[in-house]
């Protein structure tokens, strides 16, 4: 693996939904190896669309991604941990055949792990989906993502259903269960339970990426935290 090649290469990049709605705009982005990285922006504000087609399930109007110098693909998604913001498990599978499921697909995927993480968070590997609460399925999602050894992992708002004990683990989960040369590109809405662990953050308005800048520099430069700045961008 080449290293010194940026993880992620974003050129150009713009999608159009049906003849007139622009999702994302002309975007340019380089995602740095080894960097937890917060993607910001309104709702509406091409987040989604961005992330679907890092991951390869929408295809660019124009520009492209490359991951690894490769556009998406078979390889890409060996070597991507994605977790959509909606839950795509049947309800009807017990969390330790989703695990073994999980095993049997990902070369990458550690069983220990995944069970070290439902033993800490109380979570009975035998009970089926449908019998555990919201909060606690998104739980189970995020166990089965971090619990690939990936390169980079997209997290799409992790936290939003959990209460703020699973909330703590989890941040403590995405924190220690990559890698150094692994990324982790998060979306979420609640900037101010995730900022301490970011590294990065993009701010992006009507698909475009209109700022990227280290999170240190956001609070050294404008005297405030990045919430506080993201809510003075946004006018929210």
């Amino acid at each position: 693996m080449d290293y010194s090649r940026p993880l992620v290469e974003i050129a150009h990049l713009t999608k159009v939904y049906g003849n007139s709605t622009l999702a994302v705009n002309n975007m340019n982005l380089v995602l740095p190896r080894g960097k937890i990285i917060g993607l910001l922006g309104p709702n509406g504000s091409g987040k989604s669309t961005l992330i679907k087609m890092i991951n390869g399930l929408l295809t660019p109007t124009d520009g492209h991604v490359l991951i690894n110098g490769e556009l998406p693909g078979p390889d890409t998604k060996a070597v991507i941990s994605y977790l959509p913001e909606r839950t795509y498990l049947l309800s009807g599978m017990k969390v330790d055949d989703i695990i073994r499921f999980f095993a049997d697909f990902y070369a990458d995927f550690s069983v220990d792990r995944a069970y070290t993480m439902l033993n800490s968070l109380g979570i009975p590997p035998h009970a089926q989906l449908k019998t555990l609460s919201k909060g606690t399925k998104e739980k189970v999602q995020l166990i089965l993502v971090m619990s690939r050894q990936a390169q980079l992992y997209i997290l799409d708002e992790p936290i939003a259903g959990v209460d703020p004990a699973a909330r703590d683990y989890i941040l403590r989960t995405i924190m220690t269960n990559h890698n150094p040369n692994s990324s982790i590109l998060l979306s979420t809405h609640l900037i101010s339970d995730i900022e301490e662990i970011l590294d990065d953050v993009i701010f992006i308005r009507n698909g475009q990426a209109i700022m990227h800048s280290p999170a240190d520099l956001v609070r050294q430069t404008h005297g405030k935290s990045v919430d506080a700045y993201f809510r003075e961008v946004f006018a929210c």
